[in-house]
């Protein structure tokens, strides 16, 4: 009887967490944040090499390679000497009006990434590249194969 009196009366009361109170039910964030970060790490990975979406036999090179910037314009010309803008198709005699949509008229051109088939005429290359100088784009980085031997 004794027990009883001293617990307050009533019989034998269970504790419920610190202040008395029934335990909360928390949702754990952790496992989903981890998941989301490596995500995030997967496409920041993925995504310079899912760029070059017109298949192109680049010639090989032993130049290093150069750091990819956030606002570039990528132009590729296939085998067949087909202009790409993006993975999208230049109609023949339409590549100055496109260059000129995208050249900003003031203002400092983006860098341009051209991506040639190893197989097309220097000059057909070197026309594509005078295009590009006209409408106003001064840096133009060809992309290559990277190569040890020596030429």
């Amino acid at each position: 009887m004794a027990m009883g009196m001293a617990s307050g009366g009533g019989g034998c009361r269970r504790r419920r967490g610190r202040s008395g109170r029934a335990p909360m039910a928390e949702i754990n964030v952790t496992p989903m944040v981890d998941v989301m970060l490596v995500l995030l790490i997967i496409f920041m990975v993925a995504a310079p090499l899912m760029v070059a979406g017109v298949p192109v036999d680049l010639p090989d090179s032993q130049a290093s390679a150069l750091d990819n910037q956030d606002r570039q314009v990528s132009v590729s010309l296939d085998a067949q000497g087909q202009i790409f803008i993006d993975e999208a198709q230049v109609p023949a005699g339409a590549f100055s009006e496109r260059l000129a949509l995208i050249a900003p008229g003031a203002g400092e051109a983006p860098p341009v990434v051209l991506r040639a088939d190893r197989a097309l005429d220097y000059g057909r290359v070197v026309a594509v590249m005078g295009a590009l100088n006209k409408a106003g784009f001064r840096q133009i980085s060809l992309v290559t194969h990277g190569s040890s031997e020596s030429p």
